[in-house]
């Protein structure tokens, strides 16, 4: 089984808002969504379907066009998996290589493309190296440094003291009136720093397209492989009960909706577009997205593929805003500045062989990390300083979060700057990359709605900018990895800048405040 789980990606917000406005205004502004009329798709695309490519076909929302369209798709060969009626996306599976063109000229089409460029077959994440495990001997070694009133390996948790996230759980640990929804590899929700907060019925798996929700769908298919989403949830919501690790906001609960593909570990638009609209339909207040969805790093406007797969991840991100959900996503780990002119993509597409192309960031989209009212977060290490990795750039990140950093070392028993937190089979390891930063911004995000119940998506999104704590671009030239060489340039002043966005964001404030 081939799985790609740490791939390096250029992770962009938007730099123009406008202009992604503008390029993206054929979308409707659905008020609800709801699947209808689909088989479950509980594993793989679909074993019956090998041989065939899925598409996202994207329509007006009434029935009348949804039910002509429908007959359009089984003309054309293809065999509808989900639909969500209420934003007009129907996920279909097809063999006829002249589906996607023939789709697009049949009326109440607004676009429609391939969510891949290889067949489906039987049957990425933004950490950035491997996956360090603390052996039995390790973590019993670091328990016993653990001072009273912490959890057994909170003293190796730079990241909680860094933000006031352990001072923040005396005062407000979080309402479990509040849910963070981890949309990832899946969730061992049987770990137990994670059992108590784990929300099962707020969890799914949707590989596929539509959600299975049966028991223990939202696990990770491989607990070796499939480590990152539950690394993931611990961070933001690890309990406070003695055992292990804490969260950032270790009393609200957290829920698993699993995405990436067991065949290849790839997050493809259609299964993506189901957990938006499961998160929203099922009371998720914040999800964090620790990934790019695959299989383009970049999607262009002027490709209808691509076009289209923008246009179905954004009706449904922006469905699950309408619907009180405030979405999180990592700003990506290639020390790119993601407010230069042209970047290259020579990674893309990531399920065939990739082309090397040259791309606008204004025109070509890194999604859900560049969609309106998404919150892209950058990555700081145990300094404070920018992490080596992350990417950064004026007016295009938001904020930003610890998310390590092997070269800056904390004050701790290990020495290790990278994340400590939750894996598979009730295990505990260090990652880093600004997949490890979004969740400690999702687990403040949690905690100012905890405070703030009634706040809005976009309000939230303003406390998160204005109680973070903005240490400025630095005054000696920025030497991430400690070679002489100059790694990037911070452009902006003390309130907002490159690297920082509006500034790292402030755990105790969220509480406080």
């Amino acid at each position: 089984m081939a799985h790609l789980r740490s791939r390096r990606r250029l992770a962009l917000t938007l730099p123009l808002g406008l202009a992604l406005t503008a390029s993206l205004g054929f979308l409707p502004g659905a008020a609800s969504a709801a699947p209808a009329d689909s088989p479950a798709a509980t594993g793989s695309s679909a074993t019956a379907d090998a041989g065939a490519l899925a598409y996202v076909v994207n329509t007006r929302t009434d029935h009348r066009t949804l039910a002509s369209v429908k007959k359009a798709i089984a003309k054309a060969g293809g065999t509808v998996v989900a639909t969500y009626d209420r934003i007009g996306v129907i996920v279909v599976h097809a063999s006829n290589p002249d589906f996607g063109r023939q789709i697009r000229a049949v009326k109440g089409v607004q676009s429609a493309g391939a969510t891949r460029t290889s067949p489906l077959v039987a049957a990425g994440t933004t950490d950035e190296g491997a996956a360090q495990i603390l052996s039995k001997t390790q973590a019993k070694s670091l328990a016993a440094q653990a001072t009273s009133g912490t959890e057994p390996l909170e003293a190796d948790q730079w990241d909680l003291r860094a933000i006031g996230a352990d001072k923040a759980a005396k005062i407000n640990p979080g309402s479990r009136d509040v849910t963070v929804g981890v949309i990832d590899t899946g969730v061992d929700d049987t770990h137990p720093d994670l059992a108590p907060n784990f929300s099962a019925s707020q969890s799914a798996n949707c590989v596929g397209g539509k959600a299975d929700t049966s028991p223990g769908a939202w696990r990770p298919y491989d607990p070796a492989e499939d480590y990152h989403g539950t690394h993931v949830a611990g961070e933001i919501a690890a309990a406070r009960n003695g055992i292990g690790v804490a969260g950032v906001a270790p009393g609200v609960k957290v829920a698993g909706i699993k995405v990436s593909d067991p065949n290849d570990g790839l997050f493809y638009p259609e299964n993506v577009v189901c957990a938006f609209v499961f998160a929203a339909d099922h009371g998720v207040e914040v999800t964090n997205n620790s990934y790019y969805v695959d299989p383009w790093l970049y999607n262009c406007m002027d490709d209808p593929d691509q076009k289209a797969i923008v246009d179905a991840v954004n009706r449904a991100q922006l469905y699950a805003q309408k619907k009180g959900t405030l979405n999180l996503a990592s700003a990506g780990n290639s020390n790119d500045d993601l407010d230069s002119d042209a970047l290259v993509d020579d990674s893309s597409p990531d399920d065939a062989t990739p082309v090397h192309r040259t791309i606008d960031p204004h025109k070509c989209f890194d999604i859900p990390t560049q969609l309106p009212g998404v919150v892209t977060v950058s990555a700081s290490g145990p300094t404070g300083a920018k992490s080596y990795y992350s990417s950064y750039g004026k007016g295009v990140i938001d904020i930003a979060a610890p998310g390590g950093d092997k070269f800056q070392f904390p004050d701790t028993p290990s020495k290790n700057g990278r994340i400590l937190s939750t894996m598979p089979g009730g295990q505990y390891g260090f990652l880093q990359g600004t997949s490890m930063a979004s969740p400690h911004a999702a687990g403040v995000a949690a905690l100012l709605k905890s405070t703030h119940p009634r706040a809005t998506p976009a309000q939230l999104q303003a406390l998160l900018k204005a109680e973070a704590d903005n240490p400025g671009c630095p005054s000696d030239p920025y030497d991430g990895d400690g070679d002489g060489v100059v790694d990037a340039t911070c452009e902006g002043g003390k309130h907002v800048n490159g690297f920082y966005g509006f500034g790292i964001v402030d755990a105790l404030d969220a509480v406080k405040k």
